[in-house]
């Protein structure tokens, strides 16, 4: 039996579709059967831009283990990476105008974005 029951929530974002990069201003989450996966239920998360009418889509769909793995990858990302940019390595005020690098090693340390 399908709940049908979706968590939704606004985003500042963006993601990579099927025709290359594009804003995302929605997730939609749920836990259910899944469209293409071959697990009899899936977390499914769909991006999209409702703002521009929510046409494009990115989707991805997990195993419950796999889900929660990520939310806890997500979470340690965000930590250590707010920890670091607060407080750049040689840097103890967190100024990137104090960085005796001139602030050039915290930006060429981003990594390039990752599509969901």
């Amino acid at each position: 039996m399908c709940s049908y029951i979706v968590e939704k929530t606004a985003l500042v974002g963006s993601a990579k579709g099927r025709k290359g990069w594009m804003r995302i201003d929605t997730a939609n989450v749920y836990f259910d059967h899944p469209y293409h996966s071959t697990l009899d239920h899936v977390l499914a998360i769909d991006l999209t831009n409702e703002g521009e009418g929510g046409r494009d889509r990115v989707a991805i769909e997990l195993s419950a283990d796999s889900a929660r793995a990520l939310v806890e990858r997500i979470l340690a990302a965000l930590a250590s990476g707010e920890t670091a940019h607060r407080n750049p390595a040689g840097n103890p005020a967190g100024n990137p105008a104090d960085d005796p690098a001139g602030g050039s090693a915290a930006a060429s340390a981003h990594a390039p974005a990752v599509a969901v």
